[in-house]
């Protein structure tokens, strides 16, 4: 690497400090272009969320009506009203499954055992386990690896600005529905809350692909959708929508999607997700109501508000305050922790066959549910609770499991439930002393182990739920350990256990505040919940990221912050700039065009005007790839360097012909027929050129750059030269210059950390 002259000094200690941004000559760029998506490898490029401002944009642009603005914006809010009647309709299918199946599945287990056939019982339980696990695996496998894991990664890195392979292709979908049912009911400590955010996003890509020539979905108004701008604000409603509809959190719902998912925000945005989150609420109200009378088998009993606290009377005093910050500081230590490992967990576990990882650890979990409560003792039933002690069948607390009559497991009553039914009774204030110590750390410490070694596998799958009943079971754990000493009780320590690890994982404040006030239906708990979340957001943050942002960084998807790092002061935009550029002339040889297409994988090309179409080089503008493919196809060539005129162009192509095409299905380099003779003809890229690109100088600050970048939502950003007698363009600035890989491979002296 080759260093300016006098861009380095030696201090008084003898070690190099910087004086000057470092300028190092032929650069390539040597990063990778690919992502870990699900479980497999797969390449990765940026989405643009500029306007392209063409010849043939403009005219579009200035000749639509009031009429068909009017369509435009109707439609958007009838697509927004689409995504959320479906993603409601997913949420009630996927809940009415999963409590059917694992129903069945408890009910045949529990039945064996009160015949006292024990081994049968586990082998019942042990086999409908592995079968769920190994279909559930198999539909990942099979395929969409690309829905493998929660997919709330993929969906933040997408709104981000990043594009992957097949993570919100109809496939992805069927898997990620399917495969979540089959999962969850496996009884694997999983959830399908995660899962449901990929499909609320998958939906709305499906709904946002502006029309389909398939399917003779053509209508001209589905053709204005055919860019990244609108299909990022419908995959952000989407979004929103998985989370009430997962959650019954709709307000949540909204403030996740702007807190934790989405990177651009803006007024317009939050109506639209507002009205899809409530559209959800009220049609799972409709079909609960519905359900309610025995009409869904075993689903509907749970009503809108999941675990219902609000008969806990909430008073506590400066004594109570100083354990709730204790279970915030300790519920961030512990979810960090939990970062960690999940962390490495996924690092170490590598290629490996994906369905009998599946079905290994689906006997594991079967092993721990079925066995660790014979080390639980039988406990009498409370005397107040003889009718509804010990419960026979699959829900309700107090489990008989293999105790004598008019006595209870408390393990079994929560490892044979599903994990709704688990978080319920440890949230419940009504079950006072149902559960003993041991039983409660048995319990947290079973789950904390089976959440992290199971989240991975090829299967869809949620962290929430995982997290919600670690630390609900650690909050009851600490309540009853306070006991009388504390004015509040075990069900409200274990609701403020849940929110210090979520605060610890997830690292979100105000939508986990919100989503669990309205799944708990207890405003009271509001100040103390805000407490243990900041508290537990603030440790865990002394020690590692997010749990989803760890796994962003994993996969290798290249997400942009919305700060910039410290090292990115020290350099200027023209230091990290990838060589040899690639321009062409405003009047170009076909040629030219398909030598650069073949040999660069380069999304844009800058366009440069030279004599005699201008009196000096200057910058034309940028024309797209894609743009280039669609022009070429079409074969308006010229045998003479003369410009062609925009009339012409627009006679043969509509705006709508350079929209983005949905999931890959735009022109390739293939689909391209070009003959010897053409290749020395001439084209005219005025037209499709944007002759307004955003542009920096060489001389801006690579942090100021990356603000600018990141807060416009770019794929290109033109570097232009402070000083005249250069090249009007010097280079082209994209996502991956900003990323920290490429530029410490450039500078390794630089401390990422300072």
């Amino acid at each position: 690497m080759e260093l300016e002259e006098n861009s380095i000094e030696i201090d008084m200690k003898g070690e190099m400090k910087l004086r000057q941004p470092l300028l190092v000559k032929n650069r390539r760029n040597h990063t990778s272009q690919h992502a870990i998506v699900g479980a497999n490898i797969c390449p990765i490029e940026s989405l643009d969320y500029e306007i392209i401002e063409n010849d043939l944009f403009k005219q579009d642009w200035r000749s639509r009506t009031r009429v068909e603005i009017l369509q435009y914006v109707s439609l958007k809010w009838t697509l927004v009203l689409l995504i959320g009647l479906s993603t409601g309709l997913v949420g009630f299918f996927n809940n009415l499954a999963v409590e059917n199946i694992a129903g069945f599945k408890l009910f045949l287990t529990n039945n064996l055992m009160l015949q006292e056939k024990y081994y049968r019982a586990f082998a019942a339980f042990a086999c409908c386990n592995m079968v769920l696990a190994a279909v559930a695996a198999a539909l990942c496998a099979y395929i969409s690896p690309a829905a493998a894991g929660s997919g709330i990664p993929e969906v933040k890195a997408y709104l981000n600005g990043v594009d992957a392979h097949s993570i919100l292709a109809p496939s992805t979908l069927f898997v990620k529905i399917f495969g979540s049912v089959f999962g969850v009911a496996a009884g694997f400590v999983v959830g399908k809350e995660g899962p449901m955010v990929h499909t609320g996003a998958c939906i709305a890509s499906l709904f946002g692909q502006g029309g389909s020539r398939k399917y003779h979905l053509t209508w001209k108004c589905l053709r204005y959708f055919k860019n990244d701008r609108d299909r990022r604000d419908l995959i952000t409603c989407g979004a929103a929508a998985g989370v009430a509809a997962a959650f019954r959190a709709p307000v949540g719902g909204v403030l996740f999607a702007l807190e934790e998912a989405a990177s651009w925000w803006r007024s317009a945005l939050l109506w639209r997700a507002f009205f899809t989150t409530a559209v959800v609420a009220v049609l799972l109200r409709g079909f609960i109501e519905f359900c309610k009378g025995g009409k869904c088998g075993l689903f509907g009993e749970g009503g809108l508000i999941m675990f219902d606290v609000s008969s806990a009377k909430v008073a506590y005093s400066s004594t109570d305050l100083l354990a709730v910050i204790s279970v915030g500081a300790i519920g961030g230590i512990l979810g960090s922790l939990y970062n960690f490992l999940v962390d490495k967990v996924l690092r170490t576990r590598g290629p490996s066959c994906k369905i009998l990882l599946a079905v290994t650890i689906s006997l594991l979990t079967s092993c721990c549910s079925y066995g660790l409560p014979w080390l639980s003792p039988c406990i009498p039933c409370p005397r107040r609770l003889e009718d509804h002690c010990p419960t026979i069948g699959r829900s309700g607390n107090y489990k008989n499991f293999q105790c004598p009559p008019k006595h209870y497991n408390g393990l079994a009553s929560l490892f044979f439930s599903t994990n709704d039914d688990a978080i319920r009774n440890l949230l419940s204030s009504s079950s006072d002393g149902e559960f003993h110590l041991s039983t409660l750390f048995g319990f947290f410490v079973a789950v904390y182990c089976l959440g992290i070694v199971t989240y991975g596998i090829a299967v869809p799958s949620g962290l929430f739920i995982p997290v919600i009943i670690a630390g609900s079971s650690y909050g009851r754990l600490v309540g009853t350990l306070l006991g009388s000493h504390c004015e509040l009780d075990a069900g409200l320590f274990s609701l403020l256990g849940a929110a210090s690890f979520l605060g610890g994982t997830m690292r979100t404040t105000v939508s986990l505040c919100v989503i669990l006030l309205e799944l708990t239906n207890n405003l009271l708990m509001l100040p103390l919940m805000m407490l243990v979340l900041l508290i537990s957001k603030s440790v865990a943050d002394c020690f590692n990221k997010g749990v989803y942002d760890q796994i962003v960084k994993m996969k290798g998807l290249p997400y942009m912050e919305a700060h910039s790092e410290p090292y990115m002061r020290h350099l200027v935009a023209s230091d990290v700039l990838s060589g040899p550029l690639v321009s062409f002339s405003g009047v170009e040889k076909v040629g030219n065009i398909l030598h650069a297409l073949k040999t660069r994988a380069h999304n844009g090309f800058p366009v440069i005007d030279e004599p005699p179409f201008s009196n000096a080089a200057e910058l034309c503008g940028l024309v797209l790839r894609s743009h280039l493919l669609v022009l070429l196809k079409e074969k308006k060539f010229t045998k003479l360097r003369v410009l062609m005129g925009s009339a012409d162009l627009m006679d043969r192509f509509k705006a709508h012909d350079f929209g983005k095409a949905g999931l890959g299905k735009g022109v390739r380099l293939e689909d391209l027929d070009i003959e010897e003779e053409e290749m020395e003809m001439y084209i005219d890229l005025h037209p499709i050129t944007n002759t307004s690109p955003y542009t920096v100088v060489e001389t801006m600050s690579l942090a100021k750059a990356a603000i600018f970048f990141r807060e416009l939502g770019l794929r290109h950003l033109l570097v232009v030269p402070k000083t005249p007698g250069k090249p009007p363009v010097v280079g082209i600035l994209t996502r991956h210059d900003f990323m920290a890989e490429h530029i410490l491979g450039l500078y390794p002296h630089f401390n990422p950390h300072e």
